[in-house]
């Protein structure tokens, strides 16, 4: 495996973050580059692509990418090494004893970074317009969190002196929120979907100065409800129109948001295709039902192209819809490689 140099690298991601959302032959020349690089330079990858009897050379549209199952960041080091590291960092999800953890390594943090910066501002605005309050205890009692990580450089960014981290201290909340419904101050309530069912519960209604974004997530507090009905009652219980959701992982370093009518929306270097159920290696048209798979190519220094267990579909104007997860733990072809 060749290195490239640092130079290359630099070009290589200035693109990335320089793409344009309309622009999809920039996108798909620049997939396929990622591509390239990942199998001459990711071990993992490249064993997959081949156990699948794929011709890298071969690959000339996005449909012909392999993409790796998401559970191979629970059993294997998914890494690409292009560059040196410069400043590595590795996530982890809050995964179960049943699930297993996820471990997401990264040779150059300034890649997520950049990503959550862009898209905040693209999607939302400078953060430092807002107070940022996040309600995310169960991934606070975990290290290596990239929501954390995230969570942490916009409270930093915000400059808000009440911006922070609130556990599970739901009186201080309050009275914070209250402060900042009487000053109309622009807040955003980051939180994890039950420890926001958790402060719906205690009667605190919001004003128009507030975007509440849940990430998903009961993390066995709660009874697993469907988006829909979540959403719902924290409109009821809060007062308001409209709750916003993220999608995002530890595996990837790009998020998607949903701002209304549980539509998400993607940044210009990620985009989602949908495969079939039956046959993991085709995939379906807009308005189908199949398994998300997701091109992230802020993922240069792991994997772009990844295979989630999530289900949705997608609509015409790029937009696409979450219909919820696979029964089954493993994806079709996560056997190929097995340590």
């Amino acid at each position: 495996m060749n290195k490239i140099p640092l130079s290359l690298y630099d070009n290589l991601t200035e693109r990335i973050f320089s793409l344009h959302k309309d622009d999809q032959p920039a996108f798909e020349r620049l997939a396929l580059e990622v591509f390239k690089l990942q199998y001459e330079n990711n071990k993992v990858y490249k064993d997959f692509t081949d156990a699948l009897a794929i011709n890298a050379d071969k690959v000339n549209a996005l449909s012909k990418i392999p993409f790796l199952p998401i559970s191979f960041f629970k059993t294997h080091k998914v890494v690409t090494e292009i560059i040196e590291s410069k400043s590595p960092v590795s996530f982890s999800s809050s995964g179960t004893t049943q699930t297993g953890t996820s471990y997401h390594y990264i040779n150059d943090i300034r890649l997520y970074e950049r990503s959550f910066m862009q898209c905040f501002k693209l999607f939302f605005s400078n953060p430092s317009d807002y107070c940022v309050l996040a309600l995310l205890p169960s991934y606070l009692e975990k290290t290596g969190s990239s929501l954390v990580y995230m969570a942490q450089k916009l409270i930093n960014e915000s400059k808000h002196p009440q911006s922070g981290f609130y556990l599970n201290d739901y009186s201080t909340l309050i009275q914070t929120i209250n402060t900042l419904k009487q000053q109309k101050q622009k807040t955003l309530l980051l939180g994890v979907s039950y420890a926001l069912l958790d402060l719906a519960d205690m009667n605190i209604s919001l004003t128009d100065n507030f975007i509440v974004m849940e990430t998903g997530g009961m993390k066995g507090r709660r009874q697993e409800m469907l988006k829909e009905e979540l959403h719902a009652i924290l409109k009821e219980k809060f007062r308001t129109d409209t709750i916003y959701s993220e999608y995002g992982m530890t595996e990837l370093l790009s998020q998607g948001y949903s701002l209304q009518n549980g539509l998400f929306q993607t940044l210009p270097w990620m985009r989602i295709l949908i495969r079939d159920t039956n046959d993991p290696f085709s995939f379906l048209p807009q308005n189908k039902t199949g398994g998300i798979n997701v091109i992230d190519l802020a993922n240069i220094n792991s994997c772009s192209f990844i295979a989630t267990q999530d289900l949705g579909k997608l609509h015409p104007d790029s937009s696409f819809e979450l219909m919820g997860r696979f029964d089954n733990s493993d994806i079709r072809g996560c056997n190929l490689l097995v340590e």
